[in-house]
């Protein structure tokens, strides 16, 4: 299976995100699942594809032209595809994946989630979608999502149905389950 990995490109104030992202590289590369990402060799998402690329597995890279002219993607990948915009790198990611990961990230990575959510909401993406919930990482947007509940603006089955792992242990079975 494609797994699409949203993640930031710096490593965050906490090692747990780290010690995450090389845990859950070291499983997409030994459970035969191929990597789908940015593209990125820095920050967790250069962590990743290092950990899926040690554990055997195969990486496929996304990466805009002027980040490969800055020279930050990730050369040891299987491939890398590359987009003349961040939108084609979008489009891109969300076509060759079959599952979606939201990891701990930035504002990019809440960007590429959130268009996921709403494709998906709207019946445009039928593919299934997850945020990895790293010690409360995503709780605020879990918050959010029930404001927009009480407020009229998002239909309460659909924002129970946001699955927030809240375990690498409950992504894995997430992502097994939907193969």
């Amino acid at each position: 299976m494609n797994v699409t990995v949203y993640l930031g490109s710096s490593e965050g104030n906490r090692p747990v995100f780290r010690q995450a992202v090389t845990a859950l590289g070291t499983w997409l590369g030994r459970s035969g699942h191929t990597l789908i990402y940015g593209g990125s060799r820095v920050g967790l998402m250069g962590a990743l594809a290092e950990a899926v690329i040690e554990a055997g597995g195969k990486v496929i890279g996304v990466e805009p032209r002027y980040f490969v002219d800055g020279q930050i993607q990730y050369d040891a990948i299987d491939q890398l595809i590359v987009t003349d915009t961040m939108a084609q790198r979008k489009e891109k990611l969300r076509e060759l994946g079959d599952v979606f990961v939201a990891f701990p990230g930035g504002i990019g990575t809440l960007e590429e989630i959130a268009e996921v959510m709403t494709l998906h909401k709207i019946g445009q993406l039928p593919k299934p979608f997850c945020l990895l919930n790293i010690e409360g990482y995503y709780e605020p947007l879990r918050q959010f999502l029930g404001h927009m509940v009480k407020e009229g603006f998002l239909e309460e089955p659909w924002a129970r149905e946001v699955f927030y792992a809240d375990s690498l242990a409950a992504l894995y079975s997430f992502i097994e389950n939907k193969a």
